[in-house]
């Protein structure tokens, strides 16, 4: 029969994606099927009979935070940045080093030739303290400080984000399952039809065109099935690359796409985004640091001060004593005031630099706190939109599988014709894809909300 052989074609194409992973068959000819078999899940166990892994969206979220290799650069650079923080922070405070050196010169008459020695043999073993004062120093410190808060701000940027990826991925995932099982049972409702009219034919109640209608839209469903199988594979090995370090797809995502998800009022948006939104604050440490910069190069014009502090032996013999019991053991101190007077304007043009950068970096600021705000307003509107649109599509899918049957059972007893049914199957498949769909954009959308709150809503 060519039902048949069309089917075989599909079952040969179905097989082939099983050999890919997607860990389902595709749908068989309905004469070899058994129709009472429940269409399967994702992959229960891989190829060596390995218990799949079982992940929550928690569980998804923890590994992509450990194996991004994006969100672990951003987290380099903030911890880069607190050591340039430590480093200015030592910059400021005294160093001690402990010097030693041994000086041999030519000598006449047991005194040295080069006046820059103090005798033929000199030794030093000293401990120096040296302290160096300026403006500038605490400027380049207060700066490291504000770019470390800054790249801090710029890793929870990175981290937020990450969790808009993994929650579209994750219910990507969801949603691909309830897809592939839809498909399933279309494709079975479309086997059922089939059969239906083909046995009205030979009882003589219908004409053969619509077996032929109806062996087109079964070979349709399941050309539907074998799509949301590949999309299914698709999805999970687009969450398999993110979320662990090595190639693996034997895992599970908890089916929890349609569990209570509340969206949070716009005043506690608006508020927890004033509070906490890390662009903004990227921007104003950012702004802040420039600020430090002028400073730094403003502090061209004024004098430093250096102390050091020497002790230890300065002697020709190296020893605690020297010749005639004279204690060798000594210290020194010196300070200097280094006055800047003439650099041919080096000094003006590294605060002409110092405060472009600060202006740009103001501009940034404030279009980051517009931004914000523009982002609070559509991001909101968004979830807000996705959750009264969620209602009406889980309300379409149960009127599309309802009018679906009812249709069925009126063609049956003669009141309906088949292309009345072929549509009733064709908005069930649409209704229930759209759905799933509604569903993940309405995470997508509250997990883009907590880019801006910080708070991701769980069910």
């Amino acid at each position: 029969m060519r039902p048949l052989r069309l089917f075989a074609v599909s079952s040969l194409i179905a097989a082939a994606l099983c050999l890919c992973g997607a860990g389902m068959c595709a749908a068989q000819d309905p004469a070899t099927r058994d129709a009472s078999a429940p269409a399967q899940n994702p992959s229960q166990t891989d190829s060596a009979g390995t218990p799949a892994l079982k992940l929550t969206l928690q569980d998804a979220l923890a590994r992509a935070r450990k194996n991004s290799v994006a969100f672990q650069s951003a987290l380099t650079d903030s911890a880069i940045a607190r050591q340039d923080r430590f480093q200015a922070a030592g910059a400021l405070l005294p160093s001690v080093t402990y010097n030693n050196q041994a000086w041999y010169t030519q000598g006449k008459n047991g005194q040295p030739i080069f006046i820059a020695n103090n005798g033929v043999h000199e030794y030093l073993s000293q401990a120096n303290i040296h302290e160096s004062i300026g403006l500038a120093d605490v400027a380049d410190f207060r700066r490291a400080a504000a770019l470390a808060a800054a790249a801090k701000a710029r890793a929870e940027v990175a981290s937020r984000g990450l969790v808009v990826t993994v929650v579209q991925d994750y219910y990507s995932v969801a949603a691909a399952q309830q897809k592939v099982l839809s498909a399933q049972k279309a494709a079975d409702e479309g086997d059922r039809f089939l059969k239906l009219t083909q046995d009205l034919e030979h009882g003589g109640e219908v004409a053969h065109s619509d077996v032929i209608k109806a062996e087109l839209q079964a070979t349709e469903r399941h050309r539907g099935l074998q799509e949301a199988q590949l999309g299914l594979l698709n999805a999970r090995l687009d969450l398999a690359v993110f979320i662990f370090p090595d190639f693996n797809d034997n895992f599970e995502v908890t089916d929890d796409l349609h569990a209570l998800a509340p969206l949070p009022t716009l005043g506690e948006v608006q508020q927890q985004a004033a509070r906490d939104n890390p662009d903004v604050r990227a921007a104003l440490e950012s702004a802040r640091a420039a600020g430090f910069d002028v400073t730094g190069a403003r502090a061209g014009y004024l004098p430093s001060l250096i102390v050091d502090y020497w002790s230890g032996i300065d002697a020709p013999q190296f020893a605690v004593n020297g010749s005639g019991g004279v204690s060798n053991l000594g210290s020194s101190a010196a300070a200097t005031l280094n006055i800047p007077i003439w650099n041919w304007g080096a000094t003006q043009s590294r605060i002409k630099q110092a405060e472009l950068r600060r202006a740009q970096a103001q501009r940034e600021f404030s279009l980051a706190q517009r931004r914000l705000l523009a982002e609070i307003k559509s991001l909101y509107s968004e979830a807000e939109t996705a959750m009264n649109e969620l209602g009406g599509l889980a309300r379409s899918a149960q009127l599309a599988e309802e009018s679906l049957r009812l249709t069925t059972l009126r063609y049956k007893g003669g009141e309906a014709t088949v292309l009345e049914v072929v549509d009733a199957q064709t908005t069930y498949a649409q209704s229930s894809a759209a759905y799933q769909d509604g569903a993940v954009r309405y995470r997508v959308a509250l997990a883009n909300l907590q880019t801006l709150t910080g708070v991701l809503t769980t069910p």
